[in-house]
């Protein structure tokens, strides 16, 4: 294999419904400025106005995946050589560690654990939830799985979510 048939790495970025998610672009451009491709899928209800779909997919050159694909449809992304999920909210987190895959980003996160590539998490949730006893042990399974998560944002006024800082988790 030259370095001309060498394929850049391909991030998958899953986005869930929480307000942040509309600067989900920020992430995008660092991972591109890193020399990553980028697909996103998203949650149902992210898909729902918490970004701007649009621009998302003029700026990865690819449509965002939401729903399964039929059988018998290619696959429309290469097989990721990592995850991010940014913004990560308390549902998202409780179901992936559970093994719930009611979603394509569900069942995409439940399945990458297969595949042994890393996965970043930002979460977004805010204090109160984070104390709950389901939420912690949800944790606990995942980091027991390889994830890594970086410091959680509870949207306090002022605090930067740090899209960067995804990218420093899988690299």
């Amino acid at each position: 294999m030259t370095a001309q048939d060498e394929q850049p790495p391909f991030l998958y970025v899953v986005v869930c419904a929480a307000g942040i998610a509309a600067d989900v672009g920020r992430l995008i451009a660092a991972a591109q400025e890193r020399e990553w491709h980028v697909g996103v899928i998203a949650t149902p209800h992210a898909m729902n106005g918490f970004f701007d779909t649009a621009a998302v997919e003029a700026r990865t050159g690819r449509p965002i995946r939401s729903a399964w694909r039929r059988p018998g449809e290619p696959r429309p992304f290469p097989v990721p050589d990592a995850v991010v999920v940014a913004p990560a909210t308390f549902n998202t987190i409780n179901k992936w560690a559970a093994g719930i895959a009611d979603t394509l980003a569900l069942g995409t996160l439940c399945e990458v654990a297969g595949l042994g590539v890393p996965v970043g998490v930002l979460p977004c949730v805010n204090e109160t939830l984070a104390g709950h006893p389901a939420y912690q042990d949800s944790l606990i399974r995942l980091r027991g799985m390889g994830v890594r998560f970086g410091y959680p944002y509870d949207g306090a006024q002022g605090e930067e979510f740090g899209w960067e800082r995804a990218l420093d988790l899988i690299e």
